[in-house]
């Protein structure tokens, strides 16, 4: 997190903790906010990576699940870069910017795909950036997330669709989610002016949103656990069955083609504290023999802890799962849906 950004938010009532912004001074209340009202969130959890060159666009087709090449100006989508085995090493929300293309991953994940995919340039005319020391992302999210963006002059894209303004551009997630991509020495001003119609939160409650989005990341601590049907990357658009070649593409495609899918992303509740890479296992079996595991984790508005977890559906039907949690002898997962069903 820049330092300047990251005093500005201190002055604005952030508490910061391990990097990211804890709350900002009452996290239940920012859970309900982002349940029933208007959210406005610093995502200190996503880094930004840049690709540009005239061969920036063959070069992310060649390695992404996604179709790159029938990626439009102004539109965004979900992808991953799998390794060799067809597990992903990282999930993107990618999108054009300019005559680039810029991705959102994981800050924990930023230095090493960098690294992993510079190796593979050779002699490709694209260059790849870590651009997130200039820039902040904002994100909004409620009812209220259009009056706000109209009262800091920002535009109001389509769903999965981005639109430009001087200092950055906004990204439509959904109905009512955006996501701000805005230059560092702009964000604090853009910040003031979005928060006269939205209550400033927490980054969990940002991942809280995601989780009730059905939308997972792909972290350290869960990197080479999925293949992407596995983590319903197909449903959303982040995996194409009709290109060519890209790492792992002839494991994703058997697994699609053959029905050998038996892990799926399910949305769960527990009444502790669970995390991304947590274990899930029957009471049959012990955390060393699990049936799932946990991708992402937020504490939820109603209290305890609400994830999205990828578990093999025969152990859903026939089983009460449990999380691994230290310290204890395990604790009892109390609801578990299926995301798309």
């Amino acid at each position: 997190m820049n330092s300047s950004w990251q005093e500005f938010l201190g002055a604005s009532g952030a508490r910061v903790d391990n990097g990211l912004i804890a709350d900002f001074g009452d996290l239940a209340a920012e859970l309900v906010c982002a349940r029933d009202a208007t959210i406005i969130s610093p995502l200190v959890h996503l880094g930004l990576i840049e690709f540009v060159g005239d061969d920036a666009k063959s070069f992310l087709h060649n390695q992404l699940t996604s179709d790159i090449n029938h990626l439009a100006a102004g539109s965004a989508q979900h992808s991953a870069w799998c390794s060799a085995k067809g597990r992903m090493l990282a999930s993107f929300l990618l999108y054009r910017q300019g005559p680039g293309y810029r991705a959102l991953l994981s800050t924990d994940l930023q230095e090493a795909v960098q690294k992993r995919l510079q190796m593979y340039v050779l002699r490709s005319k694209v260059k790849i950036a870590n651009i997130s020391t200039g820039h902040e992302v904002i994100g909004l999210s409620g009812a209220q997330a259009e009056m706000a963006l109209q009262g800091a002059g920002l535009p109001i894209p389509r769903a999965m669709e981005t639109s430009e303004f001087s200092e950055g551009t906004v990204i439509r997630l959904d109905d009512t989610r955006f996501a701000i991509v805005v230059a560092g020495e702009a964000a604090a001003e853009f910040w003031k002016n979005l928060a006269t119609n939205a209550r400033p939160a927490g980054t969990s409650v940002w991942q809280w949103l995601d989780i009730q989005a059905g939308i997972p990341r792909i972290a350290e601590a869960t990197k080479e656990a999925f293949v992407p049907q596995m983590a319903d990357f197909d449903k959303i658009g982040g995996v194409s069955f009709h290109k060519g070649c890209y790492p792992g593409q002839e494991i994703v495609a058997r697994a699609q083609y053959l029905g050998k899918i038996k892990r799926h992303l399910y949305r769960i509740h527990t009444a502790t504290v669970v995390t991304a890479g947590t274990a899930i296992y029957p009471p049959s079996a012990s955390p060393e023999h699990p049936c799932g595991m946990v991708a992402n984790a937020a504490p939820s508005p109603g209290g305890g802890c609400d994830a999205l977890a990828v578990v093999q559906e025969g152990f859903v039907e026939t089983e009460s799962l449990r999380v691994d949690v230290p310290g204890t002898p395990g604790m009892d997962i109390s609801a578990i849906t299926l995301v798309n069903a």
